[in-house]
């Protein structure tokens, strides 16, 4: 049962029990007994109603005799005369005692008045007092225990309402352990959360504008050149084509990026493809452009894996992993690939020989505009990686990076049969 429910048991169980044995302790005291003010007021009407009885049926004799025996065994002021005019009777009660008309004379029954006030008087009361003093401490205690952190919670977010996703209020819970400290805890995960995708859109704003910024200095410079001296204009023409390609690269894999980012709640466009042929085909074309730097890569894996995945980002996550180890690998080296399959899941493992990264980066080269620090620049932005794990995690699949003993980058990635994030 939850933390919250046993605390506010306690709570209100200690504190009724404490205030019963209040009570009980000063009934103690005062030597009481709860409810006699009711036993007595009923013991009095008891005494009267019976002298009135025994002075109808016995007589004055037996009613005065009654009299004297219970004023020595418990005095109450019981007294009985005769009333010289006996016309009052008729009325009954009055003020000052009992009037009973007996063989035509009018008799008086009287008790002397209640004792003065006392602590005593209190003692009926004292029930309703604990129950009003009871539910007024677990009120009081529940009512603080519950306000101050809800006042945590609302200052949290509002905090971060106004951009501020800094703010943590797990530390203030004081020690507590209950579902109150584990939606505090909730919040600071999605503070931070937040915090990181504020963080990751600024770092992205600056990036590209970093990597538009060159190309557009060169276009630049090239058109600098060509106003000057335009015998230049061929060359100078290539120049500008070759910044234009790689403008239009960066803006398609940032476009991609940014879909993959935008659509993590949208449903993928899904159909049944062969992974390891679609691998395949990625090797062959890699193998090819691998040949300029001697280097030689794993060109088919055997097997079958059909897959609901949506080709265009399964392709694009293989092709940047494979690509990117084509990109970095030594000259005259080797680039291993194998797969491995189970019933439900896909594991493919890209192994290249060049510089890799140090261990501290393994999942920073996941992230936009990333790259090793010892990796030599060789094109690209940075992106290919990120496309790569966005596109795996929205099948419901892992990316992930390793050094092996031998040197280089290990890159592998698990695709799942059937996603198990979006439905088709």
């Amino acid at each position: 049962m939850p933390r919250l429910f046993w605390k506010f048991f306690r709570v209100i169980w200690l504190t009724m029990a404490l205030s019963v044995a209040a009570i009980v302790l000063v009934l103690k005291l005062l030597q009481a007994v709860p409810f006699a003010w009711e036993v007595e007021e009923a013991r009095r009407t008891f005494v009267v109603n019976l002298t009135e009885s025994i002075l109808v049926q016995d007589g004055e004799d037996a009613a005065t005799h009654f009299v004297r025996t219970s004023e020595r065994t418990r005095p109450l002021g019981l007294a009985i005369s005769k009333v010289a005019d006996a016309g009052p009777c008729t009325a009954g009660d009055r003020q000052n005692g009992r009037l009973v008309l007996k063989d035509g004379v009018c008799y008086r029954i009287s008790l002397s008045a209640p004792t003065s006030f006392t602590l005593k008087n209190l003692v009926p009361l004292m029930p309703w007092l604990a129950i009003l003093i009871s539910s007024t401490l677990s009120a009081i205690a529940l009512a603080r225990y519950l306000i101050r952190p809800v006042v945590h919670l609302r200052d949290g977010l509002s905090a971060l309402a106004h951009g501020r996703f800094d703010v943590r209020i797990g530390d203030k819970m004081a020690g507590r352990k209950d579902e109150v400290t584990a939606l505090a805890h909730d919040f600071d995960s999605t503070a931070a959360r937040l915090q990181e995708l504020q963080e990751a859109q600024q770092r992205l704003f600056h990036d590209v504008s970093h990597e538009l910024r060159s190309p557009l200095s060169r276009l630049q410079a090239a058109v600098g050149v060509l106003r000057q001296t335009p015998a230049k204009l061929g060359g100078m023409l290539d120049r500008m084509d070759r910044e234009v390609e790689r403008l239009d690269m960066l803006v398609g894999e940032v476009l991609t990026l940014a879909r993959l980012t935008a659509g993590s709640s949208s449903s993928l466009k899904t159909q049944s493809l062969d992974v390891i042929d679609l691998l395949n085909e990625i090797l062959g074309d890699a193998a090819f452009e691998a040949q300029a730097r001697g280097v030689s890569i794993t060109t088919s894996v055997n097997g079958v894996f059909l897959a609901e995945v949506e080709g265009e980002l399964i392709y694009r996550a293989l092709e940047n992993v494979v690509r990117n180890a084509v990109k970095y690998t030594a000259e005259h080296s080797r680039i291993a690939v194998s797969c491995a399959s189970t019933a439900e899941r896909l594991t493919i493992l890209v192994v290249d020989q060049g510089p890799g990264v140090r261990r501290d980066e393994l999942e920073r080269i996941f992230q936009p505009f990333s790259r090793g620090n010892d990796a030599a620049p060789r094109g690209g932005y940075g992106l290919g990686l990120a496309i790569t794990r966005q596109a795996i995690e929205r099948h419901g699949g892992r990316v992930y990076a390793s050094l092996p003993a031998a040197g280089g980058l290990a890159i592998t990635l698990e695709i799942p049969r059937k996603s198990t994030k979006h439905g088709s």
